[in-house]
């Protein structure tokens, strides 16, 4: 999504022209590295960072299994497909709308989070404190249903400025914090808390929606896959770790939800930038969605993906439901945990029916679905009624 500026570093290196792993790296990178990260300091702060780690690596290597099924299933596969493509080929309609549902779920739970980020930040920033952020995250929301409904695809031309302030903004986080880290405050464990962390780390993995694109990249080169899937993953993992080590080594419990909160004015930026870039891409994402797959039109379209996340807002805000890192959290576990499932069906599905033969292929059987089925279940249940 963001890290489209290694495109830009492509283009001046001296690799070959046929070399598509950079551009595809870069896509799937760029999407899973969204403002879901904002939220894992505290929800590792909560359990104890040894536990963050934990989970961290567990749901690192978790989702780079179901990724690389994923990516089997595209390689099996003849012609051009969206997950909810893939879902209709391998499990039929029921599997389409349970994956169409994940997608919805997923994408209308990240923007109501983001609505509520994007309030606090902006008001933090302005004002040193959260008093206003309410009145910000209507004005984010009416600028951002502007743009979505004018359809201001220029301004994807800044998705490189965009990830290039991430980066220096994280680097300078790095060298302003990171030799202050207490190792007191990486040793603290709280054992009613230990799974906490697990649906915000989860939804911080997804970037499933980038896959039928990464296919696209590298037709042609479709050997190249499995190796844009594993350094796919391994990038954001690195990036969480070291946020993470700082936020949680340098300001313990005292992180707040939305972690650059913790940071000061001026890194605040930082969440600012990501939920922004974040908001819009989904908002276009899933307003499309509803213009053209769903044939629903231009106008329809763009009130199902602006006043639904208003609506949303609103309820949380008012009624008092749930905050920024609680939404990440079932977020993840609910529609990651859908689509995970439906993609270990798909696959199964895949090395019987599939029209292609493909450049890897993982194992799987019953037992293996059964197991990785259950996990997402119990996961969905210590989430749910934690």
């Amino acid at each position: 999504m963001r890290v489209r500026i290694l495109l830009g570093l492509l283009k001046k290196s001296k690799m070959k022209k046929d070399n598509k792993i950079i551009p595809a790296l870069a896509t799937l990178v760029g999407t899973i590295i969204g403002a879901g990260f904002l939220g894992i300091p505290y929800v590792v702060s909560k359990a104890g960072f040894l536990a963050g780690c934990f989970i961290l690596l567990f749901v690192s290597l978790f989702m780079l299994l179901i990724k690389l099924y994923l990516g089997e299933i595209s390689l099996r596969t003849k012609g051009n497909h969206q997950l909810t493509g893939y879902a209709k080929k391998y499990l039929g309609k029921t599997g389409e709308l349970l994956m169409f549902f994940a997608m919805i779920f997923g994408i209308y739970s990240a923007l109501t989070a983001y609505l509520i980020g994007e309030g606090q930040s902006l008001s933090y920033i302005f004002f040193g404190n959260t008093n206003y952020s309410f009145l910000f995250s209507i004005l984010f929301w009416v600028i951002l249903s502007y743009l979505t409904f004018i359809g201001l695809k220029a301004l994807k031309k800044y998705e490189k400025m965009s990830m290039f302030i991430v980066v220096i903004l994280f680097i300078l986080i790095f060298f302003r914090y990171g030799g202050k880290i207490n190792f007191e405050n990486l040793i603290y464990v709280n054992k009613q808390n230990l799974f906490l962390p697990f649906g915000v780390i989860l939804f911080s993995f997804l970037g499933f929606s980038a896959m039928p694109e990464v296919e696209r990249i590298l037709r042609g080169k479709e050997n190249y896959m499995k190796n844009v899937i594993i350094l796919g993953i391994l990038i954001p993992l690195l990036f969480y770790f070291i946020f993470m080590l700082v936020l949680v080594g340098v300001f313990g419990l005292e992180v707040k939800e939305i972690a650059t909160l913790t940071l000061g004015r001026f890194y605040s930026l930082l969440g600012v930038v990501t939920m922004f870039t974040s908001y819009f891409v989904s908002s276009l994402a899933i307003r499309d969605m509803f213009r053209f797959d769903l044939k629903l039109g231009r106008f329809k379209g763009w009130v199902l993906c602006s006043v639904v996340p208003l609506i949303l807002f609103l309820l949380v805000y008012f009624f008092n439901f749930s905050s920024f890192t609680q939404i990440l959290g079932i977020a993840g576990i609910i529609s990651g945990g859908l689509t995970g499932i439906l993609i270990l069906f798909m696959n199964y599905k895949a090395k019987r029916y599939g029209n292609r033969n493909p450049e890897y292929s993982v194992r799987i059987n019953k037992l293996i679905i059964f197991l990785l089925s259950l996990i997402f279940i119990i996961a969905v249940c210590l989430e749910l009624f934690k």
